[in-house]
């Protein structure tokens, strides 16, 4: 662990009345087991640039159409297809 993040993090956790970055965590553990404790980890939707949405949009265009597609029967063609 960064030796700054653990500094920042006992800071807290003494502002918030925990005697130890430990005993922060047991709290947390102990909770967590009861499930007294949910965690969501949101994550932030990633946006294409305009050039790459103009790209990804002319390929699934072409997919409906059949363009620039090819379809095969067995593993064995898929492979031969793509190493022709």
């Amino acid at each position: 662990m960064e030796k700054n993040l653990r500094e920042q993090a006992e800071a807290t956790a003494k502002f918030n009345g925990f005697s130890s970055l430990q005993e922060v965590v047991r709290v947390l553990l102990q909770k967590f087991a009861r499930k007294e404790l949910y965690i969501d980890v949101a994550t932030q939707e990633e946006r294409l640039s305009p050039k790459a949405e103009r790209r990804y949009a002319k390929i699934v265009e072409d997919i409906k159409k059949g363009k620039n597609v090819t379809k095969t029967m067995s593993l064995n063609e898929l492979f031969n297809t793509l190493n022709s």
